[in-house]
This record gives structure tokens, sequence and C-alpha cells, in this order.
């Protein structure tokens, strides 16, 4: 007998190579899984897009304590009173898409370049996406409930639920998060948004949770068989609570940030 990497073969077996296919079935493929991390790097360009846009509109890459503010600034933040008296709903996702000056928009996406690709190869493309938009509303409602009447941009809501995730899919694979740095991560990141003015805690805390709850939801039902799109589901309506419960809360005073009107 012969000792291989496999184990102890014949020496007639031992000379002979294997050749070695890989089946890529049906969940597998729903699953997304890829060592590429495609939907990471085109949420960065997204966002940076974006930024540009917002800089040629008129935003300051000081931040609008530089004493400007751009139009795409106004029309796109979460703001409760334009939420709630002018229904423009569509602040609660783009919002998420903005942000407040060079630095912030630098620090948020070194943050979605270090945890993206992590989570995308843990739970897959599809999942990811699903994540971090959900992240972005339930970001949006914690937001809300604490400060619905200053202005808040960024996508660090739904970074915050990215990293969120990445706890409940690590806890649930065995893999302490204490060693993996995941929970260092976190208490740095809290200690930054209760310690520095101008930051979102709720959006903060609300994105969190959201991305654990989907992460949850990924892990318990996304990785059975023929349970996917319940996984997917539940997310979904995750998502849908979120939105409900941001225009219930958003308040409804009549008045623009800081003198600001449309």
């Amino acid at each position: 007998m012969t000792p291989t990497p496999v184990g102890m073969r014949c020496p007639g077996c031992a000379r002979e190579r294997t050749k070695v296919k890989t089946v890529r079935s049906r969940s597998s493929w729903l699953r997304g899984r890829s060592s590429s991390p495609v939907v990471t790097q085109a949420l960065i360009a997204i966002n940076v897009i974006v930024f540009i846009a917002e800089t040629a509109a008129g935003s300051p890459l000081g931040g609008v304590n530089s004493g400007a503010v751009g139009t795409l600034y106004l029309k796109g933040a979460l703001y409760g009173p334009y939420i709630a008296d002018l229904h423009q709903y569509y602040r609660l996702l783009t919002y998420g898409f903005l942000h407040d000056g060079i630095l912030h928009i630098a620090f948020n996406m070194w943050f979605l370049f270090i945890l993206g690709p992590m989570l995308e190869t843990a739970i897959g493309r599809v999942n990811l996406v699903v994540v971090y938009f959900v992240s972005v509303l339930a970001g949006a409602f914690g937001a809300l409930v604490l400060t619905p009447m200053d202005p808040t941009v960024g996508a660090s809501g739904a970074l915050f639920g990215i990293l969120g995730a990445l706890m409940v899919v690590a806890y649930y694979r065995g893999i302490s998060i204490w060693q993996s740095g995941l929970a260092l991560t976190l208490i740095i990141n809290i200690v930054f948004s209760l310690t520095l003015a101008g930051i979102s805690i709720g959006g903060h805390l609300g994105g969190f949770v959201g991305g654990a709850i989907c992460g949850w939801l990924i892990v318990q039902l996304g990785e059975r068989r023929n349970m996917q799109a319940a996984a997917i589901a539940g997310c979904v309506a995750v998502a849908a609570i979120c939105v409900i419960a941001a225009i219930a809360v958003a308040g409804s005073q009549g008045l623009a940030p800081n003198g600001i009107t449309l």
C-alpha cells in the first residue's frame, strides 16, 4: 500500500489520476456563492458614482457643514417631515446612497470593501443584495425613530446590517465572533457612534438589527433544501415592516432642515 493525500492506496491506484467534476446544482445557483465579490464591487461603484453626481450638483467635499447643500442632497436625504407631509417615500432608500463629504464616503466604502466580500462569499450574491437593501430600510426606520427632524444620509445603516448578518452567520457556522474580529469591529463602531457628533445612532442600530434578522433567516431557511424562497420572502417582509414603521414615525412638522425648502 502507498500513502497518498487521500489515504492508503494500492500502487496501481496511486499512479492513476482521477478527474474531478463539479456539479453546480440549482440550489447552489440560487444561493449564488462565488469567490468573486462582484456585488460588493457594484455597490461600491454605485455609491461612488452617486457621490460624484452629488458633488457636481453642488454638495461640497467637506460636507454640509462647509456652508452649502447640493441639489441631490436636498432631493434624496432622509427627513421625517418630507416623508410625512410630502409623501416622498423614496427617501427611505435614496438616503443610503448619498454621503456628506469625501471623508464620509471614504470611510463607508472602505468598510464595505472589507466586510462586503466576506458576507458575499459566505451567503452568496443574491442574499448580499437582500441584506444590503433591507438594512438600508431598517436604518431609515431607526433614524426616524430617534431623530426624525435631522437630515440623514449615508450607507452606514447598510454596512451595520452587513456586520450584523456576518455575526449571525459566523455564530451559526461555529466561527468565534471574537477570534474573527467581528465583535471588536462592532464595539469600535459603537464607540464611534456614541462619541462623535453628527452620527445617526438610530440608523446604525436599525441597520444592524435588520441585517442580523436577515442573516438569521438566510442561515435557518435559505440554506435548507427548497427553502431559499421562504428566506427571501421573510427578508422582504422585514423590509415592508420597516417601511410601514418608518412612515408611521416620520413625524409631521411642515419644516425643512435649517430653513431649507425644496
